[in-house]
């Protein structure tokens, strides 16, 4: 096996590029993005990511992890030392674990996707935050999600701090990332019913019937799902409140009704 090559200058065009990928824009014109943390190096891995590169720190890097990406990779991937100073260079995280990876990003359509007889969706509108489709990631990924669709986002998928708040939960859960008018055409063609979370809907969410084929749609914490998804809705629902306030944290909604309908159909 080839020893791996020392990278110990800033200026070196690898560096400069884990620093390039830090940016939404580069990591939509190259297809590339980077993975730090444990969990989610291991995630991605496990469901098949394609690792182009493999960056450590050796004082910091856990050994264990890293045999184990040699490993998996095949000799795939490429494998760089990094000096202290260049690591926290191109490192995105405080509290890093020391290995950084260079992947290839998937492609998310629905050409993918085969789907079982009665399927649970997740359909995430507009999302903007980060921070809360990981959180929601999470969820879909306790909750056993057969699909979640992203549709119209306004952010970037692989952005940093999704992976991180998903905790890599991002890589296990079956993926389409597309327009609005392109899910509800898909969701009408495969004659899965479209349950919208609507401020100013009559039907509580726990009356609905999940244990069939379903699809849950939430939107934005500031304006709510858009009048597309309640015009296509076969029913429009709602999380019933006791308090001052009007609206929950989007993640906590999608908790809320998501582990309803797993309830539903007996957590299997």
């Amino acid at each position: 096996m080839l020893q791996d090559l020392l990278i110990s200058s800033k200026q070196n065009p690898k560096i400069k590029t884990l620093v390039d990928l830090q940016k939404s824009a580069e990591r939509n014109r190259t297809g590339w993005f980077t993975i730090e943390g444990s969990k989610e190096i291991e995630k991605a891995i496990a469901n098949q990511y394609h690792i182009i590169s493999v960056f450590y720190y050796k004082d910091l890097a856990n050994q264990e992890l890293l045999g184990s990406i040699r490993k998996e990779t095949k000799d795939s991937a490429s494998f760089f030392e990094l000096t202290q100073d260049v690591f926290s260079k191109v490192a995105y995280r405080e509290n890093s674990t020391g290995i950084i990876l260079l992947a290839e990003q998937k492609t998310h359509n629905f050409a993918r996707i085969n789907l079982k007889k009665n399927p649970l969706i997740l359909v995430l509108e507009s999302l903007e935050k980060p921070g809360n489709i990981g959180a929601i990631y999470r969820t879909a990924d306790a909750a056993g999600i057969d699909l979640v669709i992203v549709a119209d986002l306004k952010t970037d998928f692989y952005n940093p701090n999704t992976v991180r708040a998903s905790l890599g939960c991002v890589f296990t859960a079956p993926t389409v990332i597309c327009k609005s008018s392109e899910a509800i055409a898909w969701l009408k063609s495969q004659q899965i019913p479209i349950y919208t979370t609507y401020l100013n809907a009559a039907i509580p969410y726990h009356h609905i019937d999940y244990k069939t084929a379903s699809a849950i749609v939430v939107g934005t914490e500031a304006t709510g799902v858009s009048p597309i998804w309640v015009e296509n809705s076969n029913d429009n629902i709602i999380i019933p409140m006791q308090g001052a306030a009007d609206s929950l944290n989007v993640s906590t909604s999608t908790a809320i009704v998501l582990f309803e309908a797993c309830r539903q159909r007996d957590f299997k």
